[in-house]
Parts: C-alpha cells; structure tokens; sequence
C-alpha cells in the first residue's frame, strides 16, 4: 500500500510537467530556447525523481514517457517504420555503475548466467535528429524524429547537405538515423552577416540546424553548409552487423559521415574514463569537447554486442542497452529555500540564497550570492522560487533567473530589514551612497569584529598558525582580546583559562604568535581590512609607499594615480586612516610587530622580476597562494584580472574564464610544468 501523496508533492509535479512541456515545446518545435538544454535536463531530472518515489504519479501523458516534439504544419507526415526512442540520462560516474550493475543483471536473468558486455562510446551530437530512408541504395525519404511515430518530410532539405549521399556505394534498402548539425564557424560566420544586415542573430549553432531544416525553402538550407554524423542502423534488408563497432564501419562502407571519435571500453570504467577525456580542461587546450566544431553534450554509450541489445531491449521510452552520459551540467534549476544577509569584514551586508543541494558543474553546490538589493530586484527572486543556478569553471554559482511558471502563490519576498542584530548596538543599517549595498552602520559590530579577525591571522595577512576562528571567537567572547596588537600580548596564564587547553597547546600557539611578528609591508596593509583594499592592491600600495605612515599622510590625487587603485580605493584609504581609532590601534600595533624587508631578497638576474603573472585553474604541485609568493620572491606581480599589461597567464586543471581572455588578448599561457620550469630557471 503506498504512502499518502502530500499536497506540495503533487501540486511540484503539476508545475514541472506543465514547465518542462513549455520548455520542450519552444526547443523541439519552434526552435526556439527560453532557457537551456542543461536546465530543461535538471527539471527532467527531478520530475523523474518523483515520479519514482511516487509511481501512482505518473500518467500517460508524463514528459518522463514522451519522447520530445510534434510535426510542424506546412510540412507532409511521415510514419515511422521503425519507432524513434530517446535515451535515458545519467549525470555521475555512480549512475553509469549502476547503469552496468542493471545491464549485467538483466543479461544474467536472460541468458541464466554471468554476462560480460562490452561498451562502445559515440560523442553525443547536440544537433537535430533525422531518419534516413534507403530503397535499394537510393535515398527515398529523410524525416525527423517528430513524436517518435510521425516526423516531418524534409527530404528536399536534407538532399541539399553534401554529407548525405543520395546514392549509398551498395544498392541495399536501409532505415539509418543520425544528427545534423551547423558549425561552429558556419554559425559565426552566419551571425557576422545577419548583424550587417541588422536581422537578429541566432543564439546557437543548434538551434539553426533544426530551423534550416525545417525551412520551406530548400535554396536557403543550401546556404546554410550543414552537416550530419550517421549513428545507427535501425532497419537493413540482410544480415545486419553483430556489434555498434561495425555497425559503424558499415555505414562508413555505405558513404555515410560518421564521428570518427567514438571508442570501445572493454567495461564501464574504461566509459568513464573516455567521458572524462572530453569534458575534463586538459592544460592550455581547454576542454577537448570544446576544440571540436560541433557541440557536443555527453556520451552516449552502448552495449556493444548486438546479441545483448536484442536481450535488453526497450522501456517504455529508451532503450535499456544504452544511456546518454551527460557532461556536468553548468546550468540546474533547484529551489530556493532561504535568503540571509551575512556581514562582512567591512560591515557590508550580502544577500545569500540558501538552495536545495543540487550538482553543477561536477560538484553539489547550496549556496549562491544574490550580491545586492537592486540583483534580487532584477531577478525577482522570492524565497520558494525555483531557480536556474550556473556555475562555469573557476566561477562562484550564480541564479541567472526564476522559472516564474513553476510558481504556487507561496513564494516570499526577500525585504532588506531596517536593523540587523548582528550589526551590534541598535542594529542599525544603511544603503552604502552610490552603490547598491548595504552596510551596518555600526562598525565595531561582534560578527564583522570576528571576520576582520579571521582576516588578520589568515594566510594571506600575519599566517598565525593555530589561530583558527573557534580560538578567536573564544578570546573575543572571553574578552582577552578587543583589537589586533592584543594578540601579542597574550600570555601562557590567559590561553590556560580557555577551554580545551593545554600546555602543549598553549606553548605551541604563542610560539606561531611570537614567529608572525616579523611581517612583510604587504601582508601589514592587508591584515588592516581596509575596505576594497585586498592583497593586490596591498602589493601595489607597497611598492609606491617605503611606510605605514606615508600612505597615512598621502593625498587622494596621489593614491588614485597609483596603478591597481583608482578613486574609489583611495577614498577608501584617505577615510581610513582619518578614523581615530585606526590609527590608535595602528599605533600600538606597529610597537608590537616588525616590518620585513623582502625586497633585497630577489636574484637580480631573475626571468620573472617585473612581469605580472594572472593564474587561473588549479595547480597540481603548488597552491595558489604558494604560487603568488613564489612569483613574488623573483620579483613578479601577481594580478587578479588578464589584460594587456599582462605578460603570462598560468593555467591549471579547471581553467576559468581567464584563459579565454589571455587568448583573446593573444597573453602567453603557460602550463604548470612550464610556469616551474620559468620558476626554477
């Protein structure tokens, strides 16, 4: 006996139905595309989830047992010979092991003992489907997919693309199906000529694929140099093939275009291995996926022997000898739960969502900044909201925007409050003037005391080793510490009195104390929490200034002429140190602590003094920050963002946005294995 449904459960049901139909209808039938491919998947997806967790949910009419599209009218109906299935999707390396789990389960109930299928990996085209219809070696008729029983006749389209032959190498009759598909460089190409003309550009090589096809106009495909890959042999008079892998050569021997890239895995690791290849950034190359002229969305993957596809057979929907093997997706959709404000070490209030746990991008993510009041605005995101969430390479997620339809009339508007207790004394907020933050007008306020704490014995300031923030909140709840220079005043008899320590651990975390007094000018100008004034711009300021004190008595014309500052940083500055209290804790810091002085430390015959360094990426043998100060100790910059003045990006595994822009700029990538070799030389 099952459970009883609850409310919500069926009325999300009703919502993704009536969305992903929406959504379905726009892509598949109009060609036309709201929101992406890898969103629609995630809503798919959790439809899917339901409709399992609760089978007496799904109906006949289910998007989860249609497979997408309707003919279009202006175009004759064809019926199908042979039925068109989709393919069932799979997300992670775990689903794929179940995929195979399934498979050799199904193989062993059919055949009464232990099977061991092989797999064969084709890439996964994101084009339009199309059936091809030979009759004795002529082509006959080309439809598309359609419903899955009716397509739409487009063979006077199709017959225009030099790819498909008219007439196959060996007079047999076939049924064979394949994708068509628009370059990448045809699309751009396409898209420079329609902006001289002022007509709207296309958004994706796809979605002209499927639009030139079903162009009333034949001449106007021809123009279009579109382009197909043949995949399956889904109907041959005569013997057909005993495995895909010659399948495939045989449509090769036919004349058909096949996708050269495809592999056969002796099992699901060697799958998963051939996914990886294409999806994961190899170095400086970027991802191999992305080096292709067409788009590509995945893998499918096959069982190889014919024997066993026959064995398996299909669903209701999809084959169960084969599965669309989906790269991460940049784009999911997940639901807002919650919206808080968190306080920054400089008092500035921003907006987080707090989301239902969802993967993107090869990792669960639930949480996205909403950056300020005027984006939540923008978005109109409410809580309950379902959102489509990105998140590209080394990028924080992002909401890109609320799937309005999916709403039930009990989402909540987020409100910037007037007080916010965590601000300390009355709570007070204000809108920071000509910005669209918020701030605490309190600026001494427990929370934002902590964060600058953090700060100050992190890494990239003083590196107090075993001063992590549990520590600094017990010392600033216990009262032993209210500003910077009291932490090294502590003594053996104040740690003692803490919770949970000891000797041992009291002498070791005075000694990581006493060793942070002596710190470079630098890490002093960042460890202050001087608003807008992180670890690049300390680095610049450093250069310019030989003291503290100079940069306290420096102008605003002479701090916004500073290259990395510009005004907003200097009024920073200037506002800085004009605050009482700044400066007598500046003072009684600078009598607890020693400035070093790096600079004559760098060889003077080093390759790297003077050039400025942006990394992106992660680095196998070296962290981020290990690799800034390297970089600085043979005299280099480091800066945060590529631009001319750039002379080397260095691009490690997950390389982001950055590496687009070096390339752009035509800026010397390096690789890690180059950038050590530059370091060590």
């Amino acid at each position: 006996m099952s459970t009883k449904v609850p409310k919500d459960i069926k009325e999300r049901l009703e919502k993704l139905k009536k969305s992903i139909e929406h959504h379905r209808y726009l892509y598949h039938v109009l060609d036309k595309e709201e929101i992406s491919q890898a969103a629609l998947d995630s809503l798919k997806k959790e439809l899917v989830e339901i409709e399992e967790k609760y089978p007496e949910l799904k109906t006949q009419d289910s998007p989860s047992v249609r497979v997408a599209g309707a003919p279009l009218p202006g175009f004759e109906k064809i019926i199908h010979k042979v039925p068109q299935w989709s393919f069932n999707d799979a997300f992670s390396e775990e689903e794929m092991r179940e995929f195979d789990k399934r498979v050799k389960k199904f193989l062993k109930d059919s055949f009464d003992k232990e099977e061991k299928p092989t797999y064969i990996c084709e890439l996964k085209i994101d084009g339009l489907k199309v059936v091809l219809d030979y009759q004795n070696g002529f082509l006959s008729t080309a439809a598309t997919r359609g419903d899955g029983k009716v397509g739409e006749n487009v063979t006077a389209n199709v017959k225009t693309i030099d790819s498909v032959p008219l007439r196959l190498k060996k007079d047999v009759s076939v049924i064979v199906e394949g994708e068509v598909w628009m370059g990448k460089n045809n699309f751009e190409k396409l898209n420079k000529e329609r902006e001289k003309k002022g007509e709207a550009l296309f958004a994706n090589p796809r979605n002209v694929a499927a639009g030139s096809i079903r162009q009333l106009d034949p001449r106007i495909v021809a123009e279009r140099n579109l382009d197909t890959f043949i995949y399956d042999i889904a109907e041959m008079n005569g013997n057909m093939p005993e495995t895909q892998t010659e399948e495939l050569k045989l449509l090769q021997d036919l004349g058909f275009k096949i996708n050269k890239h495809h592999k056969h895995c002796l099992d699901i690791e060697g799958v998963i291995n051939f996914w990886k290849e294409w999806h994961l950034p190899a170095g400086r190359q970027g991802k191999k996926a992305d080096r292709e002229d067409y788009l590509l969305d995945g893998v499918v993957v096959k069982v190889n022997e014919k024997r066993y596809q026959d064995a398996l057979g299909f669903t209701g929907k999809a084959p169960r000898f084969a599965i669309a093997f989906k790269f991460p997706a940049e784009q999911v959709t997940t639901v807002v739960k919650d919206i808080v404000l968190q306080i920054g070490r400089t008092g500035v209030l921003t907006p987080v969502a707090y989301l239902e746990p969802v993967l993107v991008a090869g990792s669960t993510v639930s949480r996205a900044t909403l950056h300020n009041e005027d984006e939540i605005a923008r978005l109109d995101v409410r809580v309950g909201d379902t959102v489509i969430l990105q998140k590209a390479g080394d990028v924080i997620p992002d909401i890109v925007s609320v799937l309005k339809e999916m709403r039930t009339g009990k989402e909540k508007a987020f409100v910037f409050p007037k007080k916010v207790s965590e601000c300390g004394g009355d709570g007070s907020i204000e809108r920071i003037p000509g910005e669209a933050a918020w701030r605490c007008k309190n600026k001494n306020s427990f929370a934002q005391n902590k964060r600058k704490f953090y700060h100050f014995v992190s890494k990239k300031s003083f590196f107090i080793d075993g001063l992590g923030p549990k520590i600094i909140d017990q010392l600033l709840e216990s009262s032993l510490v209210a500003s910077y220079p009291d932490i090294f005043t502590l003594k053996e008899g104040d740690l003692l009195a803490l919770p949970r320590f000891a000797q041992k651990s009291v002498g070791n975390l005075l000694s990581s104390i006493e060793k942070s007094r002596a710190v470079t000018f630098p890490r002093l100008i960042t460890g202050l929490s001087i608003p807008h004034v992180g670890e690049e711009t300390a680095i610049d300021l450093s250069k310019h200034f030989k003291t503290i004190q100079d940069i306290s008595s420096a102008s605003f014309e002479t701090l916004e002429a500073i290259y990395g500052v510009g005004p907003k940083v200097a009024e920073s500055i200037v506002l800085w140190f004009k605050d009482e209290e700044n400066l007598a804790m500046l003072k009684k810091l600078l009598r607890e602590i020693k400035i070093k002085n790096e600079s004559s430390k760098i060889p003077q015959k080093s390759k790297i003094a003077g050039k400025t360094f942006v990394l992106t990426g992660t680095l196998k043998t070296l962290g981020r920050e290990e690799a800034k100060q390297k970089i600085r100790q043979l005299g280099g910059d480091v800066a945060s963002s590529v631009s001319s003045k750039t002379d080397f990006v260095v691009a490690g595994e997950e390389a982001g946005s950055k590496l687009d822009k070096a390339k752009e700029l035509n800026v010397k990538v390096l690789e890690e294995q180059a950038f050590l070799d530059l370091l060590e030389g």
